[in-house]
């Protein structure tokens, strides 16, 4: 990883300072394919406020000296709402022994470097250090392989994901809902868990 690149890990209240510029940086890189989002500011802060609001979750950023350039959240599935703790309801697990990672964003002029594998780490210590935690999950957004705004180059991280230790689980899936770029309303969109397991 870069010299030049820090990572720090705070909870809770701990985020307040940081709050616009996470705004900011979720709505820059989520425009980008697969998540094409029109985000708006005010909706950022009002999501964020989740993870102030839980002294068990946990945002990783990543600085170039001052500046923010990458952030990941997680919390502990039972602070979740009921959409993302429904499908492992259905499937029997408990939302109490469930770690669950939300996003990962990265300004794209700083990938490549092992910060994606950095946020991970930092997740699962966190996890870790709570304790009592059978399962770590992340979910992704399922896109047509011939969607209009699919890059030619674009690459699944379905790779790097199952180096770490995740598996796709296609019976675990739920619906978010945001604007796309190309619409004028927001629309529910397809999201399937993947998932690794861990020692309580």
């Amino acid at each position: 990883m870069s010299n030049n690149i820090s990572i720090k890990r705070l909870s809770g209240a701990a985020l307040i300072d940081y709050i616009p510029e996470l705004a900011r940086l979720r709505i820059l890189v989520f425009r980008d394919f697969p998540y094409l989002y029109d985000g708006d500011i005010e909706y950022e802060k009002k999501y964020l406020q989740t993870y102030i609001n839980c002294p068990e979750s946990v945002i990783v950023l990543a600085f170039d000296g001052d500046k923010i350039v990458g952030a990941s959240t997680a919390i502990p599935l039972k602070y979740e709402t009921d959409e993302v703790k429904q499908p492992f309801v259905e499937h029997g697990y408990d939302p109490e022994q469930v770690f669950y990672c939300g996003e990962s964003v990265l300004d794209k002029n700083y990938r490549g470097l092992g910060i994606g594998v950095k946020f991970f780490e930092q997740r699962e210590a966190h996890a870790a250090d709570l304790g009592g935690f059978k399962h770590i999950t992340f979910c992704c957004v399922e896109r047509s392989v011939d969607h209009p705004r699919r890059p030619a180059d674009y690459v699944p991280l379905d790779t790097f994901w199952n180096k770490r230790g995740y598996v796709k689980h296609p019976e675990l899936k739920t619906t978010y809902t945001w604007k796309d770029l190309d619409d004028s309303i927001e629309t529910p969109k397809p999201m399937t868990f993947w998932l690794r397991e861990d020692h309580a």
